[in-house]
């Protein structure tokens, strides 16, 4: 605990909890204290991880309403009479429960962690209903809240208006009018009196209740009112009882559900509490960090093992304004970092950085880097950075550093963070230093992931020839005197101290004295150090450089796939329009057409018994020269291929699943799985086997390609229809039969005077979509039915 304070842990609980909803989630937050189970660290930080996804969705979603009612339902279990107030928290309470669990059990597929949560919820109705049975909105008993109080209410408000209806009848009585100091009614001591001037002392005879501070006035009861007074007062204990009787019943209830009350309030403060930490994540534009056991493979230097690796990471109580991120990366061969460089160039942000941000992930928060960020899970982490230490300023001494260190130097192991700030510092330079390395290879030898800040040059030596172990500075800008707060891991840092006395106005002969006292080894260094800087920024300068142009690069791509896209788009719409435009004006025609044959089958015509298809070649000719022109159409304007929509894959998408090799619907996406509809089948499939595919389109056939409907009786009734209308219906009946593939059909037109029937064989005659006809046989209908054998070419 004592390191947690000192890596600054209880100032961002503090800062969780006030992202809580309610007093309870608060509490949780400020007791949040990170595991060391590694099931248990990444089922919270999934947990949080799910909120935000389920915030995003539903940012209104909230606890509204409830309130900490632990301690209500505690004094109503020792039978204490609980306030409509009181009451009404719980119903309050409840009824929060009942929205959340409703609004996340709607999406348990998509939130399993927090429905196991809501599934906690008991808003218990029952109590809820018999609580707004007896309160109303404002918190005030209901008459009707029983049968008593509906009756003793009632009989109270008829004692009242008696009451003041006499003392209404005393006041405006031009008898006693005289005697008062004014017309009023007005109360003292629970009972209604009226003010009766001193000097006429017993002209009202009636029992004073006070006197006015002048003694002018006495409130008297008038005798004539004592007795209604007296019910009315009775009246109104008798309401006080009945009332505290119905209240104690609901009192009784809560203690009965007292049980399922406080889980649900405790299941309300896990919600709340996952909701906090999902805010505070957006607020801080955190992630989820990956959780290694044994070293994780990744995005490190040439993808090696890594040990610790923390990409663009911000300390939390820093504005994030000014704050600089830093890389921290520990590949599988290093875990002791050794950080030097200037004061206040930020060595101590950056141990309190990785300190605070392992303690965040292990208490499920995601922590402010980006994104493939991954942490080992301590099972201790131990921080020496000085009693009450800012990160601006050391205030430590030696003895406190190394009495501090001497409490976990024996239980620190493999498992373990330490972080160690001014290591040796604070007594002689020369025994400190070497006291320092002792300290440093000790914790090197017991296995423990060490970040070490210190002056000391023997270190850099140290670092630089001891395996597991690796320099590292943060930058300082000699020429603004300012530190850059940047960290470079693989090069020692230099003091800057000289350059720093020339920028600040030093005297230079002073300067160069000093540059002369200094060793020719220790200057060569300083030369050494400084040229692997420059060479440092030129790389840095060159890659910055080239992320710059890849970016460039990506965003002249993605401009240039919009600008495709758009021009796709609009050869596809006018494309879409010249082929409905030409289909259009085909099926005009053919329509010409059609009511052209109509109106020619019309003319009496002899008989033609042979060859009835050729009687129109004219227009059957035409006829095929438009389905020509359909296909032309069909085949000029094709219908384009349908993009594949960009982004991330959603529900409603058209995938194809590789294990299944099939194509189905995206239902739902969750983490690293899907739902998919294939067919009539749903399945879960990893999302890793989805690829996008473009949904399917509805067939567009171009004008004059028959469609079959999707059912053509083989029977037509012509029976009470004119010869005309059972002619036009014979003819629409003749098309749609031919589409439909049928054989033969039967044709009913009744025997009658035989009208009928021979206009219907006259046009049979002469259709070209008939091969021959007769009359029905016995079993058929006789004469009454024509049957017709369709030609199998249409």
């Amino acid at each position: 605990m004592k390191h947690w304070q000192t890596l600054e842990l209880p100032k961002i609980l503090e800062r969780l909890a006030a992202h809580a909803s309610f007093s309870v989630g608060a509490e949780k937050a400020r007791a949040l204290t990170p595991s060391t189970d590694p099931a248990d660290i990444r089922e919270r930080l999934a947990t949080t991880t799910e909120a935000r996804r389920f915030l995003s969705l539903h940012p209104q979603a909230d606890l509204g309403g409830a309130r900490d009612v632990r301690p209500l339902v505690e004094a109503a279990r020792r039978e204490a009479v609980l306030t409509p107030p009181d009451l009404q928290d719980i119903a309050q309470t409840l009824q929060a429960a009942r929205r959340l669990r409703q609004t996340v059990a709607r999406q348990e597929a998509h939130f399993p962690r927090l429905a196991a949560i809501a599934a906690r919820l008991e808003p218990c109705p029952e109590l809820v209903e018999a609580i707004e049975r007896v309160l109303d909105e404002r918190g005030e008993i209901r008459d009707d809240a029983s049968p008593t109080l509906a009756r003793i209410r009632s009989d109270l408000r008829a004692a009242h208006d008696r009451l003041i209806t006499r003392l209404q009848r005393i006041i405006s009585s031009p008898e006693t009018a005289p005697f008062l100091q004014e017309p009023i009614i007005t109360m003292r001591e629970g009972r209604y009196v009226v003010p009766l001037k001193a000097d006429f002392k017993g002209r009202i005879r009636g029992i004073v209740h006070d006197r006015s501070a002048s003694g002018a006035t006495l409130f008297i009861e008038p005798l004539s009112v004592v007795e209604l007074g007296n019910t009315w007062r009775e009246l109104q204990a008798a309401e006080e009882q009945e009332i505290r009787r119905i209240l104690a019943d609901l009192s009784a209830r809560v203690a009965a559900r007292g049980a399922e009350i406080l889980e649900t309030v405790d299941a309300l403060a896990d919600l709340d509490l996952a909701f906090a930490k999902a805010r505070y994540a957006d607020e801080l534009d955190a992630v989820e960090p990956v959780m290694m056991t044994d070293g994780v493979r990744g995005a490190a230097r040439s993808e090696a093992e890594c040990r610790l690796r923390l990409l663009r990471a911000r300390h939390p109580l820093l504005d994030p304004a000014t704050v600089v991120p830093i890389d921290v990366i520990l590949d599988g061969d290093t875990h002791v970092l050794v950080i030097t460089g200037p004061n206040t160039g930020g060595k101590t942000v950056t141990l309190k950085t990785v300190g605070l941000l392992a303690l965040m992930a292990q208490s499920g928060l995601h922590i402010p880097a980006d994104e493939n960020s991954a942490l080992p899970v301590f099972a201790a982490v131990y921080a020496d950075i000085g009693d009450e230490q800012s990160i601006e300023q050391s205030l430590s001494t030696f003895s406190a550093h190394l009495t501090n260190i001497l409490s976990f130097i024996h239980r620190a192991d493999e498992h373990s963070l330490v972080l160690l700030d001014e290591l040796g510092a604070g007594t002689d330079p020369a025994e400190g230093s070497a006291l320092a390395r002792a300290l440093l290879e000790t914790f090197r030898q017991r296995g423990a992931v060490t970040f070490v800040a210190t002056h000391y040059p023997e270190l850099k030596a140290y670092a630089q020839l001891t395996p597991g172990v690796c320099n590292a500075c943060v930058e300082f800008d000699p020429e603004t005197l300012r530190p850059t707060y940047r960290l470079t891991i693989g090069i020692p840092g230099r003091s800057n101290a000289l350059a720093i006395a020339r920028r600040l106005g030093l005297d230079e002969e002073i300067v160069r004295r000093a540059e002369a006292l200094l060793s020719p080894q220790e200057r060569q260094t300083e030369h050494l150090l400084a040229d692997l800087h420059r060479l440092r920024l030129e790389a840095a300068r060159a890659r910055d450089e080239a992320y710059a142009a890849r970016a460039e690069a990506q965003r002249l791509t993605e401009e240039l796939r919009r600008r495709l896209a758009r021009i796709d788009e609009e050869r596809a719409a006018i494309l879409e329009e010249a082929r409905r435009e030409a289909q259009e004006e085909l099926e005009r025609l053919r329509e010409e057409f059609r009511a052209l044959r109509q109106q020619w089958r019309r003319i009496p015509l002899a008989p033609v018994a042979q060859d009835p298809s050729g009687a129109i070649p004219p227009v059957t000719e035409a006829e095929a020269e438009l389905d020509r022109l359909a296909a032309e159409v069909a085949e000029s304007f094709p219908v384009p291929e349908p993009l594949l929509p960009a982004g991330p894959l959603r529900p409603g998408d058209t995938v194809w699943v590789k294990s299944l090799r099939a194509v189905g619907e995206l239902r739902a996406l969750a983490e690293d799985e899907a739902e998919v509809q294939v067919g009539s089948m749903r399945v879960r499939v990893p999302a890793r086997e989805l690829e996008r595919r473009a949904p399917p389109q509805q067939t567009v056939e171009p004008a004059g390609v028959r469609y079959a409907p999707p059912s053509v009786p083989l029977r037509l009734d012509l029976r009470g229809q004119t010869v005309e209308e059972a002619l036009e219906s014979l003819d629409r009946y003749l098309d749609a039969a031919a589409l439909a593939g049928l054989p033969w059909a039967h044709i009913v037109h009744g025997k009658g005077t035989g009208a009928l029937r021979q206009a219907v064989r006259d046009f049979l005659r002469r259709h070209p979509l008939v091969r021959s006809y007769r009359s029905g046989e016995e079993g058929e209908g006789g004469d009454g039915v024509t049957v017709v054998v369709l030609s199998e070419e249409t």
